[in-house]
């Protein structure tokens, strides 16, 4: 599964914000084994697992961690990017990219999403075997040795690393994660140096992701700018979704991020990210807005964000990564990170709906 077929649709017309997508990204397959394995397809979802697991046998030694973010369909991780000088791009959006230079940047947050899919393939569908359990246990200690890192973060900024909440939040989840299939399965593992890690990552969140002058989790330490990245907060079970802190910072994006159902990731203006020009909402935190909510008990709201958000799907049911402030599609398409989130959205609205 790459993210999406196409490569520098814009997420704002003659804007610069355009990436090539066809490529496979860590965090993304991690989302997809959830959504097959929430589906009901097991098959699929393991020949997606052996996939994942000859990446853990790769670049040991790398200064930017035991796995690249992102590689072709083949497994292979060039990814050099280019810029095509002599197209003019999607109506006149230049410049024109293949390849993804953000390919060798450090996000910590893919570890996490990586070992919650290990966890749910565990759990669900296949135990992991030994082999893969000592690769995955190497990149546990390597975590806990490397998580204190400033890091480019899950959207992939361009000026400058940041302590961002979310690389923290998902620092936790892949040490938790490891930690429970070892005590489920009684596999050999350090759990005494993994549990004083997880929660180490956990207070230092708690302490410096929160900032009490705006009563929400921020986007990175020693900041006031807002994420949308944090509504995973409730959904990865860092935190209860009706803990007084969670709430305090829901309300604080529906206040400011949120527009009627479409959600920005952030304020690229007060967050300046290196990127050129502006862009739409991210249909992908619409979803998890939705399932925010209704995590949250706010179950009548949340069912009326997602059918909004069913309006904006094209003719056959299909999402591009960004929308406009007119409904338009922006940035490119199908992307398959957003179905993701709205495949988890729905299985998990509809429980709390009772249906």
């Amino acid at each position: 599964m790459v993210a999406a077929q196409t490569t520098s649709l814009p997420g704002q017309i003659g804007g610069g914000r355009k990436w090539d997508y066809r490529c496979t990204w860590i965090r993304d397959t991690a989302f997809s084994l959830y959504a097959l394995l929430r589906l009901g397809f097991k098959e699929e979802a393991a020949g997606f697992m052996d996939w994942l697991t000859d990446r853990f046998r790769e670049r040991v030694g790398s200064e930017s961690g035991p796995l690249q973010i992102m590689y072709r369909i083949d497994g292979t991780s060039d990814l050099t990017e280019e810029i095509l000088t002599h197209l003019e791009g999607y109506c006149g959006s230049s410049p024109v990219r293949i390849g993804n230079g953000a390919a060798d940047q450090l996000q910590l947050d893919i570890y996490g999403e990586l070992i919650d899919s290990v966890y749910l393939f565990n759990k669900h569908a296949s135990p992991i075997s030994h082999a893969a359990w000592t690769d995955l246990s190497r990149i546990v200690e390597w975590v806990c040795e490397n998580w204190d890192q400033a890091d480019e973060g899950i959207w992939e900024v361009r000026g400058g690393q940041q302590h961002f909440t979310y690389s923290r939040l998902m620092s936790w989840v892949a040490v938790e994660r490891a930690v429970r299939i070892a005590r489920q399965r009684g596999l050999p593992a350090d759990l005494v140096r993994w549990m004083a890690t997880r929660d180490e990552i956990y207070r230092q969140v708690i302490e410096r992701g929160w900032n009490a002058k705006r009563g929400a989790f921020v986007q990175h330490y020693d900041t006031e700018v807002l994420d949308a990245s944090v509504l995973l907060m409730p959904l990865t079970k860092f935190m209860a979704p009706t803990d007084p802190l969670w709430l305090s910072t829901l309300d604080l994006i529906s206040k400011e991020l949120v527009s009627d159902s479409l959600v920005y990731r952030y304020n690229p203006i007060a967050s300046p990210d290196g990127l050129e020009g502006d862009e739409g909402t991210f249909t992908i935190c619409s979803f998890w807005y939705v399932e925010a909510l209704a995590r949250a008990g706010r179950v009548d709201e949340a069912r009326l964000v997602f059918e909004k958000m069913l309006t904006y799907a094209n003719h056959v049911g299909l999402y591009s990564e960004e929308i406009g402030a007119t409904g338009e599609l922006l940035g490119n398409f199908p992307q398959a990170f957003t179905h993701l989130a709205l495949i988890s959205a729905a299985a998990n609205l509809d429980r709390e709906l009772g249906s």
